[in-house]
């Protein structure tokens, strides 16, 4: 069921049905200024009291690929070694602190003054919540992407974000994929094996 506010069909297979994620690249180039394209977009998207915790550590010189390379897991090193841009997702543990601007219309930095726990909760689902929509944004944008879990976080923070508030989430490779490199497709969970409407 649709309307004339959805998007076409085929615009819905580029963010969803054909999109795939990627582990071999084209060695073509991701200008900066897409890079900056992605995050206006990702900016509009929704987090909770408008926190928008996330912060993004586009890598994309060899010496940041180098220096990223003992903190990943050896089975992702050779597609994040030959991506483009490699970005880390890192949540900012002090995001409070742009509350006032980000959520002028009441004090919602003291909601988050008194509670550790409510700090890194909300930084991390929120930053999760952030790195889909920069996937989604990358694919709106004709780009691929692979997101990994596999690396040391604690490495990651120590190299790249040691004098922050920032820790690192996941990555995600980006750039031009492979497409003849591609696995087949897995598998998907049904409606009825996945969802409930009571």
């Amino acid at each position: 069921m649709t309307d004339s506010l959805s998007l076409s069909s085929e615009g819905l297979d580029q963010l969803f049905g054909k999109a795939r994620s990627f582990n071999a690249w084209q060695q073509k180039d991701v200008p900066d200024a897409l890079l900056e394209e992605i995050y206006h977009l990702v900016k509009m998207a929704p987090t909770s009291a408008n926190c928008s915790p996330a912060r993004f550590i586009f890598l994309k010189s060899d010496e940041a690929k180098a220096r990223l390379e003992p903190a990943l897991s050896s089975g992702n090193v050779e597609k994040t070694m030959t991506a483009p841009i490699t970005v880390i997702v890192a949540h900012d543990e002090a995001f409070y602190e742009e509350l006032p601007k980000l959520f002028p219309h009441t004090d919602a930095r003291s909601w988050f003054t008194s509670s550790t726990e409510l700090v890194k909760e909300t930084a991390f689902r929120n930053s999760s919540m952030q790195a889909a929509y920069l996937i989604l944004a990358c694919r709106g944008l004709g780009l691929d992407t692979g997101p990994m879990s596999g690396f040391d976080n604690d490495l990651v923070d120590k190299t790249f974000l040691k004098d922050s508030n920032w820790s690192s989430n996941l990555l995600i490779n980006i750039g031009y994929g492979k497409p003849d490199q591609l696995y087949q497709r897995l598998p998907r969970l049904d409606f009825d094996e996945a969802c409930q409407v009571l």
